[in-house]
C-alpha cells in the first residue's frame, strides 16, 4: 500500500481557511499526504459554509462528485452546513463522518476511527454544545498566515445563522495566541491576517480587550504585517484606529461590513449601528490613514429594501469612497426573523441591484487605484510565478504584478506603481 491521501475542500470564510490548514497539518503529521481537491483520495474533508442556500447547494454538489471520482474515499463534513443540517448531509451518498462545528478539532481521529471500524458516524451538532475553541492557523500559503483569535457571535442579526452555526462568542487568552504568532513566524511566513467570525467582540471568554491581543501581537518579532480581516462599525474604536495609525506593522486596510446604508433596512436587520455611525467611522479612518484600503459588505434586496433605501445604500458607499465591495443577495435561512418579514424584494430587482453595486465597486477601485500609480509602495512578494510574472499586495491592499525574481518571495520590497495590465493589477518597478 503506498501512502495514504487526505484532499481539502474549504466553502466560505477566511475563519474556514484556517481551520482546513490546521486539520491538514495534523493529516500530515499523521502519515498522510495531501493532495489537490481535484486528484484521487483516500479521505476527502468538506469543510463548509452555510451563509447562503448558494453555500449548502455547492457543497452537496462537491460531495456527489468526490463519490463519483473516489467511490471508495471515506468524506468527512464539517463546518456550518454541517453544524446546521447534519441530517441531510449524511443522506447523501458517501458520506462517512458528519462533525459539528465543536468537534471539528476531533476530525481526524474520527477519521482514523473509521478506517479501523468502517461504521459511519453523525455526531451531535446542537448550538448548545458549542462551547469549545479550535485553535487553528493557515500555513499553505509561504508569505500570509490567517490566524483565529475568536469564534462565535452574540449578535444574532435577522437574516443570519452564524449564531446557530458558530454559537456564542468565545476566544483563547492573549497569551496562547501570541505563542501560535510566534509559530508563524518561526515558519518564515512575514504577515498575519486576524480573523474571527466576530473579530471586535474578542475577549468575551477571558475578560481582555481586542485592542490589547492587538498590542501583544504588535510585539512578536518576525511579523512584519497584520491585517484585521473584518470589524463591526460599532467595534472598531478611536483607540483601535489609533493604534493602528502608530503601529508599523498594522497596514492601512480595514474591512468593515455595512449590510445596508438605510438606517431604516439596518434597523431591521438587527445591526448594531445607524448609517450616520458608519460615515463616522469612515470619516475618523480617513482622517488619520488616509491611504487606507477599506472593504465593505453589503446585502442587496433585505425585506423592505425600496429604490430609496437602495439608494441610500448607494450614495453612501460613493461617499465614504469604498475601495471594494463584496456583494450579497439577499438568501433567506431557514430559522431566521428575516423569513417572515414582509416587503420580499423579487429576485429580478434584486440582481439587477447586485448588477449596480458590481459597476460602482469596480469604479471604486480603480478609482482608489488610481491615486497611488506613479508613487513608490511597500509590496510583500509571493511564489507563485505566473508566466514570467510574480504577485503581492501593497500595505494598503493593491494588487501589483513584478518580473518573476526568487530573491524577491516572501520580501517587503519598494516599487513603484507604474499602471494597471489586463486583469486590473498594477504593474510595478523594483526600487533601489
Amino acid at each position: 500500500m503506498g501512502q495514504k491521501r487526505v484532499s481539502f475542500h474549504t466553502l466560505g470564510c477566511k475563519l474556514n481557511f484556517s481551520e482546513s490548514s490546521t486539520l491538514a497539518r495534523e493529516f500530515e503529521r499523521g502519515g498522510y499526504l495531501r493532495v489537490e481537491p481535484s486528484e484521487p483520495t483516500d479521505v476527502a474533508v468538506i469543510n463548509s459554509c452555510s451563509v447562503t442556500e448558494h453555500a449548502d447547494k455547492k457543497c452537496r454538489n462537491i460531495i456527489r462528485k468526490i463519490h463519483r471520482r473516489n467511490p471508495n474515499a471515506i468524506i468527512a463534513v464539517t463546518g456550518c452546513y454541517a453544524q446546521l443540517k447534519p441530517n441531510d448531509i449524511a443522506a447523501i451518498e458517501g458520506v462517512d463522518i458528519v462533525l459539528s462545528n465543536n468537534d471539528k478539532g476531533d476530525l481526524f481521529r474520527r477519521v482514523e476511527e473509521i478506517r479501523e471500524k468502517g461504521k459511519a458516524m453523525v455526531f451531535s451538532c446542537s448550538v448548545e454544545n458549542l462551547t469549545r475553541f479550535f485553535a487553528a492557523y493557515s500555513s499553505a500559503d509561504r508569505t500570509r498566515s490567517f490566524l483565529k483569535v475568536q469564534d462565535g457571535c452574540d449578535y444574532k442579526c435577522a437574516y443570519c445563522t452564524i449564531h446557530y452555526a458558530r454559537g456564542s462568542s468565545r476566544n483563547m487568552p492573549i497569551a496562547d495566541i501570541v505563542e501560535e504568532a510566534k509559530e508563524i513566524a518561526a515558519a518564515g511566513q512575514k504577515e498575519i491576517v486576524i480573523t474571527g467570525i466576530n473579530t471586535g467582540d474578542f475577549g468575551r471568554t477571558t475578560g481582555e480587550k481586542f485592542i490589547d491581543l492587538l498590542r501583544a501581537l504588535n510585539e512578536v518579532e518576525g511579523i512584519e504585517r497584520y491585517r484585521i480581516s473584518s470589524i463591526e462599525p460599532n467595534l472598531i474604536t478611536d483607540e483601535i484606529i489609533e493604534f493602528c495609525v502608530s503601529s508599523p506593522k498594522f497596514v492601512p486596510h480595514f474591512h468593515i461590513p455595512l449590510q445596508s446604508g438605510s438606517t431604516h433596512i439596518l434597523g431591521l436587520m438587527r445591526r448594531r449601528y445607524t448609517a450616520e455611525r458608519y460615515r463616522e467611522r469612515i470619516a475618523k479612518i480617513r482622517e488619520l490613514m488616509p491611504d487606507a484600503f477599506i472593504g465593505v459588505d453589503v446585502i442587496v434586496g433585505f425585506p423592505g429594501e425600496g429604490e430609496q433605501e437602495f439608494m441610500e445604500t448607494y450614495r453612501l458607499l460613493e461617499e465614504v469612497g469604498a475601495s471594494f465591495l463584496h456583494i450579497f443577495p439577499f438568501s433567506e435561512r431557514p430559522g431566521t426573523p428575516a423569513v417572515e418579514m414582509p416587503n420580499k424584494v423579487q429576485s429580478r430587482i434584486s440582481t439587477e441591484r447586485v448588477s449596480r453595486l458590481e459597476e460602482l465597486s469596480d469604479r471604486l477601485h480603480k478609482s482608489f487605484a488610481e491615486k497611488y500609480l506613479g508613487s513608490v509602495r511597500e509590496v510583500l512578494f509571493e511564489s507563485t510565478d505566473r508566466n514570467g510574472l510574480m504577485y503581492g499586495y501593497t500595505d494598503n491592499y493593491l494588487r501589483v504584478s513584478a518580473p518573476y525574481d526568487t530573491a524577491l518571495i516572501n520580501n517587503i520590497c519598494a516599487v513603484r506603481l507604474l499602471d494597471f495590465d489586463a486583469e486590473g493589477n498594477i504593474t510595478s518597478e523594483i526600487v533601489g
